[in-house]
């Protein structure tokens, strides 16, 4: 398991995804993300996008739209997709990330802190109002110095040994399936007696 950027032709199963789980879309561009892979078959995983705003005095970094396909969840996915972020914030400059989500509790073990929405800067203010009104009603402002970012030993370990769950067997398939009722159907190349 990997998490690395997202490709301009993964755009369509992004914006698909996103769309399944309810999240924040919003100026979509696919460079912006990332994507959790399993490296044995390929599969999907999670995903997660940094948003830059520009404000009067620089720039902004937001962490948003994370999510997880849920034969993942559970798995640390979530986790290195944020670890991802972060690490690539700190990468272009920025010393402090925010988040504006409905699920504290999820980034506090990173590191995340809570604070008032009067202490956003300005766009971000903006992009929190939009969210509660459209998408995440119960959202609050997060904030984290990149340098605090904290990886929890047990969630590292969950994602090294990543895996599709309850993965359901294939159904075995019969002549009643197709409406044949195997006593009474003859076949072209019946060499039976």
């Amino acid at each position: 398991m990997y998490v690395r950027d997202a490709k301009n032709r993964e755009e369509v199963w992004l914006l698909d995804r996103i769309e399944e789980m309810g999240l924040d879309e919003t100026a979509f561009r696919s460079r912006d993300y990332v994507i959790a892979i399993d490296e044995q078959t390929n599969a999907k995983a999670g995903f997660g996008r940094i948003r830059i705003h520009k404000t009067d005095g620089g720039e902004t970094c937001e962490l948003t739209s994370i999510g997880v396909l849920d034969d993942w969840r559970e798995q640390g996915v979530g986790a290195h997709v944020i670890e991802r972020l972060v690490q690539k914030a700190g990468d272009e400059g920025f010393e402090v990330v925010y988040s504006l989500t409905d699920q504290p509790e999820y980034l506090a073990q990173f590191g995340f802190e809570g604070m008032d929405a009067d202490g956003l800067p300005e766009k971000l203010q903006e992009r929190l109002d939009t969210k509660r009104g459209n998408i995440q009603p119960e959202a609050v402002p997060m904030r984290l110095d990149v340098a605090d970012f904290e990886m929890p030993t047990d969630l590292r370990q969950a994602f090294k040994a990543a895996g599709v769950t309850d993965e359901e067997p294939e159904p075995t398939e019969t002549p009643e399936d197709f409406g044949i009722d195997p006593d009474e159907a003859t076949y072209k190349y019946d060499t039976s007696d």
